[in-house]
């Protein structure tokens, strides 16, 4: 479904617009130096958000640099969880928009 990432690719990314992808590099860069937090948990982090972004490029690559970093599968995995339980929890937490809208369409609390 996903077309894989080619070098091609990447070179019409850099032509079509070289400023803002230079730009994307250095920030890229500097979000996942090393800082309060290690990069391996940056990487579980990116992980996690990739995984409800729903992103498969970023599932494949954070996920290849949380083991290069030194993640388990097992602490890859939970992250893979935590990012479930927040997605399904904001399903929940939202509920309370339908709640609001049927009180007022139906007079009932």
């Amino acid at each position: 479904m996903y077309p894989p990432a080619t070098a091609e690719t990447a070179r019409k990314r850099r032509e079509l617009a070289p400023v803002p992808l230079q730009a994307f590099k250095v920030f890229s860069a500097a979000v996942f130096a090393d800082g309060a937090l290690p990069n391996v948990t940056k990487q579980l982090i990116a992980v996690a958000v990739a995984h409800v972004t729903q992103c498969p490029y970023c599932i494949k690559g954070h996920t290849a640099e949380a083991l290069k970093q030194g993640a388990s599968e097992a602490q890859i995995m939970e992250a893979i969880w935590v990012a479930a339980e927040m997605r399904a929890g904001g399903a929940y937490a939202h509920s309370t928009l339908a709640l609001d809208v049927m009180s007022h369409q139906h007079g009932v609390a």
